[in-house]
């Protein structure tokens, strides 16, 4: 069953009468309290408190030091005139004489030849080996007596550059240990004969690396 309302009890129809005499009751409320309480005073709040002293020191002035007056500024030199008086110079004839007879020049002085180094290969197709192996070379070894007594032992490696002949033209230490075992080591290597290292069936010059073991029985 719906429910219907009727005029007289909706209220919402009412709202704005209601705001409207709500709204002339405040205003007549503030002016009534305009006309006859005007003057509000506040009520006197009387604060003691002591009084606190201050004391004020005196200042002393400082007075500024006078500084220094800039450098004066080196003074600008000014050339002075010169009593020496150049000469006059005299220019000779520059005309060229056509029958004069000129001396040749001197013949260049021939450079010195220097003999160039040969090259050595590092690396061939057939590289150098000593005649009779590693062990033809550490036949010749003299084992030094101080490396002996200071019980010292290891590889020396010496750089051998080898000619087409299989010879050692010179050696270079590389890596040694001491105690007169590099020295050893160079002169067994240079002592060795060897095969020559071999480029495209030909005898090169080749540098070969030779290692040297020292080891005490």
């Amino acid at each position: 069953m719906a429910l219907i309302k009727t005029p007289k009890a909706d209220l919402r129809g009412k709202y704005k009468r209601f705001f409207e005499i709500s709204l002339i009751i405040s205003l007549a409320l503030l002016i009534v309290a305009f006309k006859y309480f005007p003057h509000i005073k506040p009520a006197k709040v009387d604060i003691q408190a002591p009084q606190e002293l201050f004391k004020v020191e005196d200042i002393q002035s400082t007075k500024q030091e006078n500084r220094p007056p800039p450098p004066p500024k080196p003074p600008i030199p000014v050339e002075a005139p010169s009593e020496d008086v150049l000469n006059d110079i005299n220019i000779g004839s520059t005309e060229l004489n056509m029958n004069e007879n000129v001396a040749p020049p001197p013949p260049p002085k021939e450079e010195s030849k220097t003999s160039e180094e040969p090259t050595y290969f590092v690396a061939v197709e057939e590289m150098p080996e000593p005649i009779g192996g590693i062990e033809a070379i550490q036949s010749k070894i003299i084992y030094p007596e101080i490396a002996k007594r200071a019980g010292i032992e290891g590889k020396v490696y010496v750089k051998a550059f080898v000619d087409e002949q299989g010879n050692v033209t010179k050696v270079e230490l590389v890596k040694g240990i001491g105690a007169g075992c590099d020295e050893a080591a160079e002169k067994a290597v240079k002592e060795t004969r060897f095969k020559p290292g071999k480029q495209r069936g030909k005898a090169v010059k080749v540098q070969v690396m030779i290692p040297v073991v020292f080891k005490l029985k």
